[in-house]
């Protein structure tokens, strides 16, 4: 039984989970969760507008569907996958509001091989941050069982340059120790960029993040 009571995946509770106590579904109980914006990340929008998605896609950590929807709207195949069943119950609400074509559904992140199927495309939109070293070896892992090879992996996540930097702030050397040669990746960007969340006012461009694009090798 996992922490989020769904009896078809048995996992161990993130880092995350332990230091707030709550599983990940419990952020959605009470209203939107705080990185639930309404609409997909800018960055991701702008990435899908220059043809950065490609082939089949997968969302991992979705949440209540935004960026999947997003590209979902664009006609590209899309999976998005997360342990928050109240999110994807909302992710599936949207997806029929909007007449949209994505397929949402439960996977543990550090399984993402039980999914069945291979990605040219794979995004991150703020998961990798919320891990602990030791959890993102395994990560690391999955999402290379996931994702075709020459396939691209983008990873937008909060970065620890500049004011104001959200929870969990990554440098820049921790992505190129966990993306590279050894754990079959290979990095080619590394850019600043910004996360939008709930806690920055309509106007606010947000925290200061990382847009990383991965080739897996």
């Amino acid at each position: 039984m996992t922490g989020d009571g769904n009896p078809f995946i048995d996992r161990r509770p993130t880092s995350h989970e332990r230091l707030t106590g709550m599983p990940w579904d419990a952020s959605y109980h009470d209203g939107p969760a705080p990185w639930d914006i309404g609409r997909a990340q800018p960055a991701i929008v702008r990435l899908a507008s220059i043809g950065g998605f490609t082939g089949a896609v997968l969302d991992v950590g979705c949440g209540s569907g935004e960026n999947a929807l997003h590209l979902a709207s664009l006609g590209l195949s899309v999976l998005g996958v997360d342990v928050a069943e109240t999110a994807l119950v909302l992710a599936r609400e949207k997806a029929d509001d909007r007449g949209l074509a994505v397929d949402f559904a439960v996977a543990d992140a550090f399984e993402l091989e039980r999914v069945g199927r291979m990605f040219e495309t794979v995004l991150d939109c703020g998961l990798f941050h919320t891990f602990d070293d030791d959890e993102r070896r395994g990560y690391v892992a999955s999402l290379a069982s996931v994702t075709e090879h020459q396939g691209t992996l983008y990873v937008l996540c909060f970065s620890d340059d500049g004011p104001e930097t959200g929870p969990h702030p990554v440098s820049r050397d921790e992505l190129r120790a966990a993306f590279d040669s050894g754990t079959g990746w290979n990095i080619d960007t590394i850019e600043p960029d910004r996360i939008l969340t709930r806690f920055h006012d309509d106007d606010d461009d947000g925290a200061p993040a990382w847009l990383a694009t991965i080739t897996r090798i």
